[in-house]
């Protein structure tokens, strides 16, 4: 791919924030959205004569996105100090991987849109700090919040085998799959757990050296990565065509005008001075800390998808839409294991379950239905205690937390299926009728539709339509 005589060549260094339950090197909290400044210590300050302790479930994660990417992970972390002054950094360098990264030489299969298959290599992997958030206000005054200061991130790096906006679209989309089903993040876009920094060159084709890169930082939306990588190809390719010099520097995307924008010239690695960090232990990591790793790792979304074709019957398309997320497929799971039909767990939650979370605008974590509530539900529909259409105030109530069984007794949606009580009622019913008997005999429908109505009104609706008409004809056809 490229731009007139020239291709493109795109890397991407991707940061996920994990969600552990405290930061990297404190025990201050990991929680989104709190008060300013209220999820923090003196490490986060940054206090002199205070000691780090390095987080070992951040540690655990990152090996799950290692082997989730099929990377080596490294026998032995030695932790550098990277060193750069911001207001959002108080310590005035970040505690990296620079020499020992936790992972290397990765891949993902990447499907693109015309169904090939390319494969991305992934250089490394580090886990590290995220950097406070640094605000400026319409009062002239810039603000600096340290809630996220001292994050765990993981940073996959991965070599520049992208050739287009669109393949890296779609990497990103994979990759952020992929990180879903190690249990390992969120990833949620809107809440900056998961960057981007987008690193750009063009070449003319054919030749074997890269272009010089030009790097655009902290890109928290896809559409926003592929549209800065989509005017830089542009913005790259006319300032080569006129005979102009491509300087290494680092821009930001500026999305009201689709453009990217110069913010200083590019840094190298010598600028940040890496050395050892000196309060942090090396950590040994062996076989068998990988293997009880390796144990813990959710299955991916790819063996989910099989599994749900070939054991439970379900269409490829289907199972894709189960997969997207690992809460979705978490709450599928645990739904057919509560005993639910599986086409018809997988129908509510694609179709139902899906229209109130976009309506609400909530997570499916975020709701108050349970795998057991739904299995509940769908198993009252299967043995005919309520109807599809009962099913749906059933289904209403289930969403704010009703268990669906007492729902339907309390409020009177409980199908009457008892043959010995319906026969009653038949009996009657036909008694008092002879004519619509006759009717029935004589080849006329409409006189079964009229006693099945009686015989609705006398059960107040709450007879179970099926079973009645099974009993009704064939009363009928004995009279």
């Amino acid at each position: 791919m490229g731009t007139g005589n020239f291709e493109t060549t795109i890397g991407l260094e991707v940061h996920v924030e994990m969600q552990t339950n405290s930061k990297l090197l404190s025990p201050s909290p990991v929680h989104y959205g709190d008060k300013p400044n209220t999820n923090t210590n003196v490490i986060d300050f940054g206090y002199p004569g205070v000691l780090p302790v390095a987080n070992k479930g951040a540690l655990e994660y990152g090996m799950r996105v290692a082997l989730a990417l099929h990377a080596q992970i490294s026998p032995l972390i030695r932790w550098d100090r990277k060193n750069y002054f911001y207001p959002d950094n108080p310590k005035a360098y970040q505690t990296t991987q620079s020499q020992t990264p936790i992972g290397t030489n990765g891949y993902l299969d990447v499907t693109l849109a015309d169904g090939t298959v390319k494969r991305v290599h992934i250089a490394e992997m580090h886990v590290e700090e995220d950097a406070g958030k640094n605000t400026h206000g319409s009062d002239g005054y810039s603000y600096v919040d340290l809630n996220r200061q001292g994050t765990p991130l993981i940073e996959i790096v991965s070599e520049p085998d992208l050739a287009s906006p669109d393949e890296a679209y779609a990497y990103l989309e994979q990759l952020r799959q992929v990180i879903l089903f190690t249990g390992v993040s969120e990833a949620k876009m809107q809440e900056g757990q998961m960057r981007a920094d987008v690193n750009v060159s063009l070449r003319p084709f054919g030749s074997d050296q890269y272009g010089t890169k030009v790097e655009m930082k902290n890109i928290n939306s896809f559409n926003y990565v592929r549209n800065a990588l989509i005017f830089e190809e542009k913005r790259q390719a006319e300032v080569l065509r006129s005979g102009g010099v491509i300087q290494q520097e680092t821009r930001r995307y500026d999305e009201p005008t689709k453009s990217t924008i110069l913010m200083r010239v590019k840094e190298g690695a010598d600028d940040y001075r890496y050395f050892p960090e000196p309060d942090l232990s090396p950590v040994v990591i062996d076989q068998k800390w990988i293997d009880e790793v390796a144990a813990d790792l959710p299955k991916s979304s790819g063996e989910r998808q099989e599994a749900y074709v070939n054991d439970l019957g379900i269409e490829p398309y289907d199972a894709e839409v189960l997969t997207q997320t690992l809460a979705m497929s978490d709450f599928y799971d645990a739904t057919v294991a509560s005993g639910a039909d599986p086409k018809r767990a997988a129908n509510y939650l694609i179709g139902d379950v899906n229209a109130y979370m976009n309506k609400n605008q909530v997570e499916l974590q975020d709701t108050r239905l349970t795998p057991e509530h739904l299995a509940g539900m769908i198993k009252l529909i299967e043995d005919g205690t309520i109807s599809t259409k009962q099913a749906k105030q059933v289904f209403e109530a289930i969403m704010i937390g009703e268990e669906p069984e007492a729902f339907a007794k309390k409020h009177g949606l409980v199908q009457l299926s008892d043959p010995n009580l319906l026969l009653g009622w038949i009996t009657e019913v036909l008694d008092n009728n002879p004519q619509s008997i006759e009717d029935f005999k004589g080849g006329k429908d409409r006189a079964t539709g009229y006693l099945i109505g009686q015989l609705m009104k006398m059960s107040k609706g709450q007879a179970n339509p099926s079973v009645l008409n099974k009993l009704l004809l064939s009363e009928l056809k004995k009279r």
